[in-house]
This record gives C-alpha cells, sequence and structure tokens, in this order.
C-alpha cells in the first residue's frame, strides 16, 4: 500500500477496486445497532505536533513504490505516487478525517450542501474566497464545467478510467457570485461529496489533447501548500516545493522528494540517510526495534549489545536469538556459493574476513538505524479470501458457506497482526472498515468457525465421505494447471519433497569440499536448529523477502506489508486430510492460486493455515503459485482460480464504488460473460437493488440502511471472506512529525517537518 495514507476516490479507480467477500447468512441481520458509530480499531501513528513545535524548512525524503507514470489520478495508470502528489499540489473539497469519513476542506471551500432536491437535485459550493491558481486564476464554476465534461463518459475522445458520480450531473453553472458553483444532478446521488476531489485547472481538463497528455509528465499550474518543482526519472526522484502562491498555512517543509525505493531496499536506504520516511516490511521492523531497543554501537556483535551486554534489555521482547536472526536474513547469501580451497587454513581466513566486513556493516547501519522509530497502524485496506462461483464445485452455494464455515477468521487475524502489537480483530464488513459510518459487523449472520455446520453444509452438496475416486490424468492440461499457467508452481501435497530437494541443493553445494564442510559445520547446525524453529512453514513461503507490491494499483497484494512477519503457518499437503471427500468419482479439491514473488510471503503463510483448516472438513488444496505480473491478469480477472487471496481497499463512498464490484454478472453482447469487477463471479439482483437505492437516496441514514443491507446479502452469497485488516508499518526519523502511519486520514502536507530543538511531539501509540 502506499504511504500517502487514503485519497477520497485515489483507492477507487476503474479497474482498481478489487473484490472484497462474502460468508453466509440464514437471515439478514446485523443492521439494529446501524446508529451507533463505530471507532478505527487503531490510532494513527503520526507522532503529532503544533506547527509551533516544527522548525521551518528542511527536505523530506519519502520512499515511494515507483514513480507515477502519470500525474492524472483519472486515468488507468495512476499509481499511489499520483495520489500523493495531487493531495500536495491541488485542490479537494473534501478530505477524510482519522475515522475515513468525509469532511469539508476548509483550505477550498467554506460550505457545500443539497439546496433543492425537486424537480432536481442541487448542490451548491461556496468557495474560499482565497483559492486561486498558482497562475493568479481564481478556482471557479469553469474549473468544475470542464472537470465534468472529461468525466461524463459522454465524449469518448477523453482516456479516462472513471467517471463515477459526474454521468450523474446535468449542468454546473455560476451561482450568485463568483464564489458559488451550483451543480444540478439529472438524478439524485447520494454520494455527491466525492466529486472534485482532486480538482484539476480548465486548462487540463477543457480538451481531450489536454487531459491525455498535458498532465501526464507535468502539472503547469497548482493551488495546493507544494507545487510541482521537478519530476527525474533517471534518479528515481519527484520534487516538490512550497508553494508561494499558497494562502492557508504555510508549509512547514521547503521540499518533499519523493523517492522510488524497493521494499527490500528500504532499511539500506534509511541506514544511509537516503529517506526519512518509508513504509516497511517486518523484517525491517525487527532491525530498527533491534536498534531502538538495544542500542547498536560500534562493537557491538548480532548477540551482544552495547558493550558486549545482551541484547534483551529492560522490556524488551528482542533477545539475542532474534538479533542473531536479523544478522544473519540481512546476510545469509553471504554463507553461499564458497569454493573450496587447497588450502584450508586460507578458505577459512578468507571466510572470517568476510564476515567480519559483513557484520561490521550490519553494526553500522543498526547504529543509524537508531535514529528512526517504526510508526504503526491499521491500512485502510482489508485482506479476503476470494472464492471462485463460475464454475467447478464452489458454484455451489452449499460449498462456499461450508469453506466459510471451516475458517477461523479471528486465529488468522491474530497470526497476522498480533506480533506486530495490533488489535487482532476480523473484518465484520464487506463495505466499510469500523470508524467508518457504513460499517456494521454482519458477520454474526453466520456464526464463528462451525466444522460440523460446514460438513453438514458439504454433505447436503452430495459431497461424501470415502466415496470412490477416478484417477484423474495429470498430463492433459487439468484445471488445477490451467489456474498455475505455464509459470505455475503446484505444492499443497508436494512439499515435503520439494523441501527436501531444497535442502539436498543446499548440502549439495556445501559438500563442494570436505573441508569446506567441516568450515561451515557449526555454521550449518545453527541453521538447522533454527529450520526446527520454523518447521511449520509451508514450502510457499520459503525464500522470499517482503516486498508487498501493488499490481499495477489494481489491488493490494498481500495480508500485511511486505514481509513474512506472522507466526509461521502450518502446509496444508494433500495427504494432511484425513478425510477425503468425494462426489461422482471426483475428490473435492480446490486451486489455490497465489503471487510467488518477494512480499507474498505472509500470503503464502495465511493460505498455508487457511488449506490446514479446510482440510479438518476434507476439503483438499493445491497451492499454485505464479508470478507476480500475471497473477491478477491471467488467474484473478480471467477466473483462473478457486481460491485467492487480495486485499482490497475500503472507500468512504461504498454505494458508488463496491457496485461493480458486487454487481451481478450479466452476459455481454458477444455472448461473453461482463463481470466488471466482480472477479468472483458471484452476484444476486438483490444486492444489485439494494446498491442502487443506496446511491439515489439522499437521507444518509437511510442510505447508510441500505449499505448493511447489501452487505448481509453479500455474506448470504458467499463469494468471498474478509479476514482482517491490514497492518501498516512506517520507519520514520524520530524527529519527523505529522507524518508516519496515517491509517484513515488524509496527510496534512503542510504540517509535516522536523521538530525544532528542544520540543518534543505530543505522546502518541508509537513506540519501539
Amino acid at each position: 500500500m502506499s504511504n500517502d495514507g487514503v485519497g477520497l476516490r485515489a483507492v477507487m479507480r476503474s479497474v482498481a477496486f478489487l473484490t472484497a467477500g462474502a460468508l453466509a447468512v440464514p437471515a439478514l441481520a446485523g443492521c439494529s445497532s446501524e446508529d451507533t458509530a463505530s471507532k478505527p480499531l487503531a490510532e494513527q501513528d503520526i507522532a503529532p505536533a503544533a506547527r509551533d513545535q516544527v522548525a521551518d524548512g528542511g527536505t523530506l525524503h519519502w520512499a515511494v513504490d515507483a514513480l507515477p507514470e502519470t500525474l492524472n489520478t483519472f486515468q488507468a495508470d495512476a499509481n499511489a505516487t499520483t495520489t500523493t502528489v495531487a493531495q500536495a499540489v491541488l485542490p479537494s473539497m473534501y478530505r477524510l478525517d482519522a475515522n475515513g469519513r468525509p469532511q469539508v476542506n476548509p483550505d477550498y471551500l467554506e460550505s457545500a450542501k443539497v439546496v433543492e432536491t425537486e424537480p432536481k437535485q442541487v448542490v451548491l459550493y461556496k468557495l474560499n474566497q482565497q483559492a486561486v491558481w498558482s497562475d493568479g486564476r481564481e478556482i471557479g464554476a469553469a474549473d468544475f464545467a470542464a472537470q465534468w465534461r472529461a468525466l461524463s463518459g459522454k465524449d469518448s475522445a477523453y482516456w479516462t478510467a472513471r467517471n463515477a458520480g459526474y454521468e450523474r450531473i446535468e449542468k454546473i453553472e455560476r451561482g450568485a457570485n463568483d464564489l458559488e458553483v451550483r451543480v444540478t444532478f439529472a438524478r439524485p446521488y447520494a454520494d455527491w461529496r466525492s466529486l472534485f476531489s482532486p480538482l484539476y485547472p480548465k486548462d487540463v481538463m477543457g480538451t481531450p489533447d489536454s487531459f491525455n497528455d498535458s498532465a501526464r509528465k507535468k502539472l503547469k499550474v497548482t493551488a495546493g501548500p507544494f507545487l510541482l518543482k521537478k519530476v527525474d526519472r533517471k534518479d528515481g526522484e519527484v520534487t516538490l516545493a512550497r508553494s508561494e502562491r499558497w494562502w492557508g498555512h504555510p508549509a512547514k517543509l521547503d521540499e518533499i522528494v519523493l523517492t522510488a525505493v524497493p521494499r527490500d531496499e528500504r532499511t539500506g536506504a534509511l541506514a544511509a540517510g537516503d529517506v526519512d520516511l518509508a513504509e516497511i516490511d517486518p523484517e525491517s521492523l525487527g532491525r530498527i526495534t533491534l536498534a531502538a531497543r538495544a542500542g547498536a554501537r560500534t562493537g557491538s556483535t548480532p548477540l551482544a549489545g552495547p558493550g558486549g551486554l545482551s541484547a534483551h534489555g529492560s522490556g524488551s521482547n528482542l533477545g539475542a536469538a532474534d538479533a542473531l536472526r536479523s544478522w544473519a536474513v540481512a546476510h545469509k547469501d553471504d554463507e553461499d556459493g564458497e569454493e573450496a580451497a587447497d588450502d584450508e587454513a586460507g578458505a577459512q581466513a578468507r571466510a572470517r574476513d568476510k564476515k567480519r566486513e559483513a557484520a561490521l556493516a550490519y553494526e553500522r547501519q543498526q547504529a543509524a538505524l537508531k535514529g528512526f522509530e517504526v510508526r504503526r497502524s491499521l491500512e485502510p485496506a482489508y485482506t479476503q479470501l476470494a472464492l471462485n462461483g463460475a464454475s467447478g464445485p464452489l458454484a455451489d452455494e452449499r460449498v462456499r458457506r461450508a469453506v466459510a464455515r471451516a475458517l477461523d477468521r479471528k486465529a488468522l487475524a491474530k497470526a497476522v497482526l498480533t506480533p506486530l502489537g495490533l488489535p487482532a480483530e476480523p473484518v465484520g464488513s464487506h463495505l466499510a472498515l469500523s470508524g467508518q459510518d457504513a460499517y456494521a459487523d454482519n458477520s454474526g449472520a453466520l456464526g464463528g468457525q462451525d466444522t460440523e455446520g460446514a460438513e453438514a453444509l458439504l454433505a447436503d452438496a452430495g459431497w461424501v465421505h470415502g466415496g470412490p475416486v477416478k484417477k484423474e490424468n495429470t498430463d492433459k492440461g487439468e484445471k488445477g494447471e490451467k489456474a498455475a499457467g505455464a509459470e505455475g508452481e503446484k505444492s499443497g501435497g508436494t512439499s515435503e519433497k520439494e523441501s527436501e530437494k531444497s535442502r539436498g541443493k543446499s548440502d549439495k553445494e556445501s559438500e563442494k569440499s570436505e573441508k569446506a564442510e567441516k568450515a561451515e559445520k557449526s555454521k550449518k547446525e545453527s541453521r538447522e536448529k533454527s529450520d526446527k524453529e520454523d518447521s511449520a512453514d509451508s514450502e510457499d513461503d520459503k525464500g522470499d523477502k517482503g516486498d508487498d507490491k501493488q499490481y499495477a494499483n489494481k489491488f493490494l497484494q498481500g495480508g500485511a506489508p511486505a514481509g513474512a512477519y506472522a507466526p509461521k503457518g502450518t502446509p496444508a499437503p494433500a495427504a494432511a486430510a484425513t478425510k477425503v471427500l468425494a462426489k461422482n468419482g471426483k475428490a473435492l479439491a480446490l486451486r489455490f492460486v497465489l503471487p510467488s514473488g518477494p512480499g507474498s510471503e505472509t500470503l503464502r503463510t495465511v493460505a498455508g493455515r487457511i488449506s490446514s483448516m479446510l482440510a479438518k472438513v476434507g476439503i483438499r488444496t493445491e497451492i499454485s503459485k505464479v508470478s507476480d505480473e500475471s497473477y491478477f491478469k491471467d488467474h484473478i480477472a480471467s477466473g483462473q482460480y478457486d481460491l485467492a487471496l487480495y486485499s482490497w481497499p475500503a472507500s468512504a463512498f461504498p454505494a458508488t464504488d463496491a457496485r461493480p464490484i458486487f454487481a451481478k454478472p450479466v452476459p455481454a453482447a458477444d455472448g461473453s460473460l461482463n463481470v466488471e469487477q466482480n472477479y468472483t463471479r458471484v452476484g444476486t439482483d438483490q444486492v444489485d437493488q439494494l446498491f442502487d437505492q443506496a446511491v439515489t437516496t439522499l437521507d444518509a441514514s437511510e442510505s447508510r440502511s441500505l449499505i448493511r443491507k447489501a452487505d448481509s446479502r453479500i455474506w448470504a452469497a458467499a463469494g468471498s471472506i474478509p479476514l482482517y485488516q491490514r497492518p501498516q508499518l512506517t520507519a520514520a526519523k524520530k524527529n519527523l512529525v505529522n507524518a508516519g502511519a496515517f491509517g484513515f486520514q488524509t496527510p496534512v502536507y503542510e504540517d509535516m517537518g522536523f521538530l525544532r530543538k528542544g520540543a518534543k511531539p505530543a505522546s502518541g501509540p508509537s513506540g519501539n
């Protein structure tokens, strides 16, 4: 996930809002407490400080996943960095608060309200009289009108990724004066607050050519606390500079430099002083925590703290073993591939020198990391298990419900979040997260884990124990192979063999020389001891480092920020199932497709646990690992999977943004199935009707009630199962304030900066 918090619609682009999910409910319950406001499960963690405590000047170096391909957030290839830039340099009529709820942005808007409902809905915007573009022109109705025309969908010359809401507008005109904008809707629109955030100048939106090209590489005219100074693709940097035209509180920082840094390189970038702020993986979390608590100093070792004392200090949960593992992980490649030497003493001396250099480099990094802390919260996104209901066993709703009832969602949430000190509560809604207006836990309609109930559903669907199973020909491109694709790697029942093969390969390398083997014997024993501690790891988890990528900004993959940090999962070989269910000569086996690249280790660990839970009720799983590049396009979007894990961002406007995710697939003119973004292919007419009603009612309470009823129906359809809210881990310099793990809230860029000498930030939830 990006480290820029959440924009109003930033996470909801065209093909961008991947499914959330469903379980089963016998009755539509869960709405009785609909007027009780929920709270976020975790506070944002940004080291808040009053502006008078923040020094004027300085440059913030902020790590991002990639440079923006375009600076136009309404184009299909916009990414998280596009959103960050837009938030800092462009107007937005609304911004999200700490609860994920839209609030008027007073820097641009004095007020906005519905002033007429009959015969048409009319919204009157009253603009801040100081709000001007960087070229001196006032922000006004012409800018609103140009954006509406570009995004209305009426002119195909505009290469837009989405037009949700704008197509409902009938006209835009000047109000009583230049500071008023009247927007008249052809059809009632409950989510009108989602519009015009961000707002681009008419110079960008006025013509198809300017929309398609002018804002891809530069933004000549802006209206925010910062302006776009430079995009340096050679050095991988975007530089934002303080705007002198800004009428609000002046930015504390001189510049913000957004630097593209791969996730697995961020620890080194932090230690080298190249970045001050970066979302990190759990491996980096461990190193920074160890440095902060143990106090890394020159002369310390992986097994000792300052002065040779134990690194397990008072109040620390990281002891000598943790320090050793942190050091070993950071340098795990140093022991591999050493060529045997004729001179044993010479080989040992060179090995000692190499280890000494690596240890010194590690110690230097640890010393530098003492200046950082990890700020942690929960992202406005959740990880869910998707069940493809298009064909196969999961086309039967009873089987989908059985899968849901076999899962212990609380245990899965604890596995990922508890080690990070974050609240481990399963997500109870597909359409909102705790704290947001529309949130209500509707999972109670299904109940908790119910093994007997799951078995009964399977039996009712015709899956029986001990039924005859026909031997299948695995050489003719079966479904399982198709799910994995040409590049898929199948595990499941073969994980132990693959594990032995992997260990055998390592042993073969160490046997290149008998003398070299002796030199490595003690090291190998240490590694084997560590392997025993992690014996619950599935083969799918081996050898991957954290790097939780976004797949072309289409969805958020991974159960957490990059890396394996949850307690290790349990592999689920096919042989582990003691109960074999069969129907019509076929065993009940599901294809569990997962990405294989860096950053997906937590996903694979969670998948192993899910597979074990399913095995207890007789459902076998075959895990197929595929490349990151093909995971979404060739498997999720195309329907080549039975089970899959990925994450889905929450929207402040679910009536608009979630509808295409859960819309019932319909036949297209060419005979294909139009699924919109409903990649589970599970939907109902009732859900569609509830969304349609929710988006057209202007009564907020009624709209909220309809959304919650839709959520209950979605649980009943059992297309996907929300599991847990994703953790957000951000490393920040200790003197950097008003920045970090933003949670729901839109960042306030003008307040970010470094503490004045002697000043202290307000107390917050961060701690290492």
